[in-house]
């Protein structure tokens, strides 16, 4: 047989050595064009907070679609901690996600209110969530939100999500929108993470606008207690009374019946305010408890300057608590009362007219004047 000549046998290794040759050129068009880094991204995000980290409105909250999440440390009980970052150059704004039981005790970043928050001024405020969310939208150094799904089929449980935006970066600009990517973003998660869990809960309407609490550290003018219709509703007929005791104006808040926790401040003439009434519901009351307030509101050789009621509600095993305490006023080194002299009789009528319309406006029962929540 004649052979061909002009054609060369080719070595399967040649063959092997143009396929790895493609291969890394195909790498480096990856790595050199941010594809590659974009997936890895892409991956983080779909994993973050073990998969149960709402998508949706991240690019709304933190103003980008370029983002990346990493997982931090989970303290003692929580399901999930992470964190969501804009992976866009130089750009600021961070968003963090926790989510546990209400049986977990709360990590110190999430825990609120504390004692100091409790009586000095109005920093232990939280402003309801709204579109029928059991959830609250406090502000501290960044804006966080809450919610707390109660769950039917174990009242003694709640699912707790907790977003807000931190450092490094936290909010991107603190527009209204950011504010409301947030709570839709906490909202859908919770929800994801109670169908995980198991835990059957009522859930709220979409969130089109999220608003913060309105009392910063020069609050906004307050109006005359026998005008109120929100969160200090209740207190109208006492205003005769309360202008005796030196707090003739309210601060308050939209009155919501879903809101784990609501406030009502009593104001003095020139608008500082005096007294603070809050409650707390579920999650928040266990929370509150756990957090050791009761025993650490004064020191046992100050006078007692605040109340507290408890009731029974149909949503959770966990009793209801309210209170009334008086209010400091913190400038440096010198804390002042706004209100000099407090009136156990006064504070005890507020705190019962308070804690009834709670109480009616939840079906809660069994409402008693105590000692400790």
């Amino acid at each position: 047989m004649q052979k061909i000549s002009g054609l060369r046998r080719i070595h399967p290794g040649w063959y092997a050595g143009i396929f790895v040759a493609v291969l890394a050129a195909a790498a480096q068009v990856l790595y050199s064009t941010g594809i590659y880094d974009s997936w890895r991204d892409g991956r983080s995000v779909d994993q973050a907070c073990g998969g149960m980290l709402a998508q949706g409105e991240l690019d709304t909250a933190l103003e980008s679609s370029e983002l990346r999440a990493t997982s931090l440390e989970l303290d003692d009980g929580y399901l999930a901690h992470c964190q969501v970052l804009r992976a866009d150059s130089g750009r600021n704004g961070s968003l963090e996600m926790s989510l546990r039981w209400s049986s977990t005790k709360p990590s110190t970043s999430e825990a609120f209110p504390r004692p100091v928050d409790i009586t000095n001024g109005v920093r232990g405020q939280a402003a309801p969530l709204g579109k029928g969310w059991p959830g609250m939208v406090r502000n501290d150094e960044f804006t966080g939100v809450q919610i707390a799904l109660d769950c039917q089929n174990d009242r003694s449980k709640s699912l707790v999500a907790y977003g807000s935006f931190s450092p490094p970066g936290g909010a991107p600009s603190g527009s209204a929108a950011d504010l409301a990517g947030l709570g839709r973003v906490t909202a859908e998660t919770a929800q994801k993470a109670a169908a995980k869990y198991g835990c059957r809960a009522s859930s709220g309407g979409t969130l089109t606008d999220v608003t913060p609490p309105p009392f910063g550290p020069k609050p906004d003018p307050a109006k005359p207690l026998d005008q109120a219709q929100g969160s200090c509703a209740a207190l109208r007929g006492l205003a005769p009374t309360a202008t005796q005791n030196g707090v003739p104006q309210v601060m308050e808040f939209p009155a919501d019946a879903q809101t784990p926790q609501v406030n009502c401040y009593l104001a003095t003439a020139s608008q500082k305010p005096g007294y603070g009434l809050f409650a707390f519901y579920g999650a928040s009351a266990k929370a509150l408890r756990a957090g050791g307030v009761p025993s650490s509101l004064k020191a046992p050789d100050e006078p007692r300057d605040y109340a507290w009621a408890t009731a029974k509600c149909p949503q959770s095993t966990e009793p209801a608590s309210f209170l009334i305490t008086r209010l400091l006023e913190v400038h440096a080194n010198d804390i002042t009362h706004p209100v000099p002299h407090h009136s156990p009789d006064f504070a005890n009528a507020a705190l019962k007219a308070f804690a009834d319309d709670e109480a009616k406006q939840r079906g809660c029962v069994d409402v008693r004047m105590t000692a400790e929540p």
